[in-house]
C-alpha cells in the first residue's frame, strides 16, 4: 500500500481523502463505505465530507491517473480529516480501528511538515534583515520554493514549444 500521505489531497482549502482510497485502505467496498455514511448523516455534516464536483473531479483524475473508459464512473466524496474520525464511528472492525489511526497521524505528520515551513518562513526573514539587499534575489527564490503549487492553475502536459520573436527555415 503506498503512504498514506499520498491519498490526502487539498481540495476546497482542506486536506481530504477520497472516498475509494478510504475503502481501498479498510478493505471494504466503496458502495459500502458510502452507504454506511448515507445510513448515518448526522455524523457527516458538509465540513467533514461532501462530494467532489465534476469539475473538481476532472481535475482530481489527471493527479490520480485514473483512466477515463474504466473505474469510477460517479464522482467521490472527499472526507476532511474530522469525517475520517468520525468514519472509525461507523466502520467498527478491528482493521477500520487501526487504518483510522494510521490515518490521523498522517494528518499529524503534515500538519507538522506546515508548522516546520512556517518557523523556516520566520527564520529567512530574520536573515533577509540582517544581510544586504544583494541576498533579495536568493531569499526570493528560497521563498517562491516553499509557496504550495497553485491549484487552480492547470500546467500543460507534453512538449510544448514556445514561439517567440525568431522564427526558424
Amino acid at each position: 500500500m503506498k503512504k498514506i500521505e499520498n491519498y490526502i489531497f487539498l481540495l476546497r482549502g482542506q486536506k481530504v481523502i477520497l472516498s475509494f482510497h478510504l475503502a481501498d485502505m479498510y478493505g471494504v467496498e466503496t458502495g459500502a463505505l458510502v452507504r454506511a455514511v448515507k445510513r448515518n448523516p448526522d455524523r457527516f455534516p458538509g465540513d467533514f465530507m461532501f462530494q467532489v464536483t465534476s469539475e473538481e473531479w476532472a481535475n482530481l483524475k489527471c493527479q490520480i491517473g485514473i483512466s477515463s473508459w474504466g473505474g469510477i464512473r460517479h464522482a467521490p466524496y472527499a472526507f476532511t480529516e474530522q469525517g475520517v474520525a468520525m468514519l472509525s464511528s461507523v466502520l467498527n472492525s478491528p482493521r477500520a480501528i487501526r487504518v483510522n489511526i494510521e490515518i490521523m497521524r498522517a494528518f499529524v505528520r503534515q500538519r507538522g511538515l506546515i508548522s516546520s515551513n512556517l518557523d523556516m518562513a520566520h527564520k529567512i526573514d530574520e536573515l533577509e534583515k540582517k544581510y544586504d539587499a544583494r541576498f533579495g534575489i536568493v531569499f526570493g527564490a528560497i521563498r517562491r520554493l516553499m509557496e504550495p503549487p497553485d491549484s487552480g492553475a492547470k500546467r500543460r502536459l507534453g512538449f510544448t514549444v514556445e514561439t517567440g520573436s525568431e522564427s526558424r527555415p
